[in-house]
């Protein structure tokens, strides 16, 4: 991948099945958020494919949940109003209602108050709950322990291991200093470019 004429990473070749987590582990500037935005058809890739379902994929308008350090929340809208509009744009999961996505990552309680009035981790929370609650397979999470107490590092894990465990799939970063706990992560390291 290469930014105004400077590679950020080299030739990536890797595959995610259902049912698994993989980790990009790699420091600062290797690369690792700009992979996830091109995975998640928010950049375009230089050069080479990606392959979903076995089909190249020019098109990657097909949803997939995307918690980025930008989570994406509307400051003047409440966690509720957040996961409706969320369901609106990329479908419902079955079998969770918004209350019930708000309940498992604890903001049961904050359900009506603005985001604004909301903790850094509170609003992770908020982003976590959405992405429980629509009907996205592929998870694309950077660096998704950031801003979360134990408890809240607990409970990444706790949905990512649900998450596979329903057949879905998931691509997350790190720094390499907290990592997740769940069965079926498989590792990979990405370098900058230039070193």
């Amino acid at each position: 991948m290469v930014r105004q004429g400077e590679p950020i990473f080299g030739p990536l070749d890797f595959d995610l099945h259902a049912g698994e987590v993989l980790l990009i582990e790699g420091g600062n500037g290797s690369g690792k958020t700009t992979l996830l935005r091109v995975l998640a058809g928010l950049l375009s890739a230089s050069e080479g494919r990606i392959e979903r379902n076995g089909v190249v994929s020019e098109d990657l308008t097909t949803p997939v949940g995307f918690l980025s350090h930008a989570l994406g929340l509307r400051a003047d809208l409440s966690p509720i109003e957040q996961l409706d509009f969320f369901a609106c744009l990329y479908g419902l999961r079955p079998g969770i209602s918004a209350m019930g996505a708000l309940k498992s990552v604890g903001l049961d309680g904050f359900e009506h108050m603005p985001v604004r009035r909301l903790s850094a981790g509170q609003r992770k929370r908020c982003a976590l709950a959405a992405l429980l609650h629509t009907a996205n397979t592929l998870w694309l999470l950077d660096e998704p322990y950031a801003n979360l107490d134990r408890d809240g590092q607990i409970l990444v894990d706790r949905l990512l291991e649900a998450h596979i465990a329903r057949g879905g799939a998931a691509l997350i970063t790190s720094h390499g200093l907290i990592e997740p706990t769940v069965s079926r992560v498989r590792r990979m390291r990405m370098e900058l470019a230039h070193a």
